[in-house]
């Protein structure tokens, strides 16, 4: 029987008293093991970085599994901080030197040295046969990987890879513990390529050792504080600790992750104690859990935006005049109000304060202007067909809600948007005649622009690698801003992007910054991130 996410409170909150604790006893001496309810574990059903780029992966890979040489601080604000590097320094524009953390120890394991650093950077593992400095768009499909009988990297992994490495022409071991990162043309960020999503480092011999790429990318060896002992793509992911990890022995024995695709389904089993985390919880449910006097909900903004993403090439948004009105027919800030109670933010663009001399502090969202998006809609001839609008069944949290207001929202400007319901990413992403709107969301991993609109909107995007928009003038700018030293060159040229992207020829609208709330028995000492991350490592744990 499907229970509503209202029936589900009203009998927690009545059952609150006897349900409060997690099925682990207080005060035990052998380290307790939790369930963790999610609405996806990843996407593409591989627990590559490098494959599965997406919110959801971030939650399981970081602070559990993947581990970078520069890393975020998860229990500030995000900050760069040593991991598996303990220093590192500028030999000049298009170097930089790292000295790796001695005694670190992978899953298998072996000691991580500079070879397992040069081989997480090789050509066999992540680049292919792409070259450096090359802007011609890497194509690449939405795919669920197939098994192979050898190592051959699907090509979504050397497109991400140049997306997050554009000019890396090598990784040089100094000695065991020194690296040498050289690229092609002088960069100001490489610091922060260093930390970003897909830059985290791999066993080498635990990749020798697997019998294909589809094998190794479902049971990754790696160094961080959980290692994989076995995936279920579409239901569970099960970590147990690494009792060698170089930070300290990890306070949980076991994490289990689950699919609980319903909302209603992850807070009732919360409040049973089948599961120890509900993750993904609606802020219009937020005070009722925490009326139930044993629960809590974490959580709150973090540097990612939600986004709406036009195909450019869709018969009914070739003139940039029909994008341009669906992005002044949003009022964004009756979306804020209406379904996340106020806990966000509208954005000044696709960009972050953190940017600092690189933000651009005077620019804003369209403006919500129903009668401008009307007139834009006339001038274009527009006469009523169909823009369709692909959808996931609340992939994002508000996802569906979201979606019914925008319909209305531009269908009051007399633009008929129709929604379609798809079941997975590899159909939102298909090429065909029905691909005209979906949704997204981008993040921001390191404080320079080039970590958010050039990675996501640039030549070897996502958006440029499937085929749904591209620009000229835009790819020009994204060359200059990852290859120029002069900041104050940078930032002019960041403010054209804006200008085109979000004005004259519409790749995408921002809605509003995103929030995550996970929900959580008080018994339970855990802080969450600033970030989609659940951080379980030494210390960020207690009963």
């Amino acid at each position: 029987m499907l229970i509503s996410r209202r029936s589900v409170l009203r009998t927690g909150a009545a059952a609150a008293g006897s349900l409060v604790l997690p099925r682990f006893a207080i005060g035990q001496t052998e380290r307790p093991s939790i369930t963790i309810a999610v609405q996806k574990i990843t996407n593409s059903n591989t627990l590559d970085v490098l494959r599965e780029q997406s919110n959801v992966g971030e939650r399981v890979f970081f602070g559990s599994i993947w581990e970078s040489l520069i890393g975020r601080n998860l229990r500030g604000q995000l900050e760069a901080q040593p991991l598996l590097a303990t220093e590192w320094k500028r030999i000049d524009d298009q170097t930089v030197e790292l000295k790796l953390r001695e005694g670190v120890k992978f899953h298998n394991g072996d000691e991580l040295t500079a070879d397992d650093v040069v081989f997480t950077f090789s050509r066999e593992r992540m680049f292919g046969e792409t070259e450096p400095k090359n802007r011609n768009t890497i194509k690449a499909f939405e795919q669920i990987p197939t098994p192979r009988a050898g190592k051959e990297l699907p090509p979504e992994v050397p497109a991400v890879a140049r997306r997050a490495w554009p000019d890396l022409a090598r990784v040089e071991a100094v000695d065991k513990y020194t690296v040498r990162f050289y690229n092609a043309t002088p960069d100001v960020t490489m610091e922060g390529r260093l930390l970003r999503y897909g830059s985290d480092i791999m066993s080498r011999r635990g990749w020798e050792d697997s019998a294909s790429y589809l094998d190794w990318a479902r049971k990754p060896v790696t160094t961080g504080p959980y290692k994989v002992v076995h995936f279920t793509p579409d239901t569970e992911l099960l970590l147990e600790s690494h009792d060698d990890y170089w930070g300290g022995l990890p306070p949980l024995k076991q994490i289990r992750f689950v699919e609980v695709p319903e909302v209603a389904s992850r807070v009732n089993g919360l409040l049973s104690g089948e599961y120890q985390f509900a993750c993904d919880i609606p802020p219009d449910l937020i005070g009722e859990i925490e009326s139930n006097a044993g629960f809590e909900v974490q959580g709150g903004t973090i540097p990612n935006h939600r986004l709406t993403v036009f195909d450019k090439h869709h018969a009914q948004l070739v003139d940039p005049r029909i994008r341009r009105a669906m992005t002044h027919s949003i009022d964004r800030q009756a979306i804020v109000d209406s379904l996340w109670a106020g806990r966000t933010v509208v954005p000044a663009g696709l960009q972050w304060p953190y940017y600092a001399d690189m933000f651009i502090a005077d620019w804003t969202v369209p403006e919500f202007n129903p009668e401008l998006a009307m007139s834009l809609v006339k001038d274009a001839g527009y006469k009523g067909d169909p823009i369709p609008y692909r959808l996931l069944s609340n992939y994002y949290t508000n996802q569906v809600a979201t979606a019914q207001v925008l319909v209305e929202m531009w269908k009051s400007v007399g633009l008929n948007v129709q929604i379609e319901s798809k079941e997975n990413w590899a159909q939102i992403m298909e090429r065909g005649d029905t691909r005209a709107v979906r949704d997204w969301s981008n993040s921001a991993p390191f404080p320079d622009p080039v970590s958010s609109i050039v990675n996501q909107h640039g030549p070897n995007g996502q958006q440029q690698q499937i085929g749904e928009w591209e620009n000229a003038e835009m790819n020009q700018l994204c060359e200059f801003l990852e290859t120029s030293v002069d900041r104050a060159a940078r930032r002019k040229a960041f403010a054209r992007m804006l200008v085109i992207c979000e004005r004259e020829d519409p790749a995408y609208t921002v809605l509003h910054q995103n929030a995550t709330f996970t929900a959580k028995p008080k018994s339970i000492q855990w802080k969450a991130s600033p970030a989609f991350a659940m951080d379980f490592g030494p210390g960020n744990f207690a009963i």
